[in-house]
């Protein structure tokens, strides 16, 4: 288990173990129903046990870790119905708030060119992860991408809520990504999505972003199939 040692971050240490600990769960270096410990996780990050508990408590709430009486935490399995709940969620919000960013993107509002420079770069970022094969960065610049657009909202409730509900989508999608290699689909369409946002066009960046969130749902069940030990219902 490769995680970095945190102990020089001084300031919101928890903060940075949630970060680190829900990054790896979600890219899988901590696999579903494996028991993690308090002591040996802040000695791997280099940090007392309290920040380690506060991540838990966090990850307890995104059902990402369960607690076990007596025998610390375990990894949640993943389950086909939380991902279904989760894809479903997040269509239903994030294509409301893409849409509201394309109604009141102005290219003539000053405002907007730190995000536009921003997410250029992501997208630049994401091309070069193609050739690396690098799926951790890979997974960390998607969501940064769709993190940056949802922020545009000025709606923290929002963002709040599809970053809890993503956790369990985005086990899948590195899944996915490990098993389909489908990269440079995935950042043609966010260039895409971008561009109808740009463009002031809600109707083309609805359903640009229901493709994406969606196109990869028939890939669910071999991958079900292939890690049956990841999941239970």
């Amino acid at each position: 288990m490769n995680l970095p040692n945190i102990s020089k971050k001084r300031n919101t240490l928890s903060d940075h173990a949630y970060h680190v600990i829900r990054g790896a769960i979600v890219t899988l270096q901590l696999e579903p129903g494996q028991l993690v410990f308090e002591s040996e996780l802040g000695n791997t990050l280099g940090v007392s046990r309290t920040p380690i508990r506060e991540a838990f408590r966090r990850l307890l709430t995104e059902e990402l870790i369960e607690i076990l009486p007596q025998r610390g935490a375990r990894i949640a399995y993943m389950s086909k119905k939380k991902i279904e709940e989760a894809r479903f969620v997040r269509v239903s919000l994030e294509v409301s708030a893409f849409k509201e960013v394309a109604r009141k993107w102005s290219t003539n509002d000053a405002s907007f060119e730190k995000p536009y420079q921003q997410i250029k770069g992501i997208l630049e970022e994401h091309r070069k992860m193609i050739d690396q094969q690098h799926f951790d960065k890979f997974l960390e610049l998607d969501e940064s991408f769709h993190n940056t657009v949802l922020e545009l909202t000025g709606n923290s409730t929002l963002v709040s809520i599809i970053n809890q509900m993503r956790g369990h989508l985005n086990r899948m999608r590195y899944l996915e990504l490990l098993e389909t290699k489908h990269m440079n689909q995935l950042v043609n369409e966010h260039e895409s999505i971008f561009e109808a946002i740009t463009a002031n066009n809600e109707k083309e960046t609805e359903r640009l972003l229901r493709e994406h969130i969606t196109s990869l749902e028939n890939f669910t069940p071999d991958l079900i199939n292939k890690y049956s030990h990841f999941f239970q219902s």
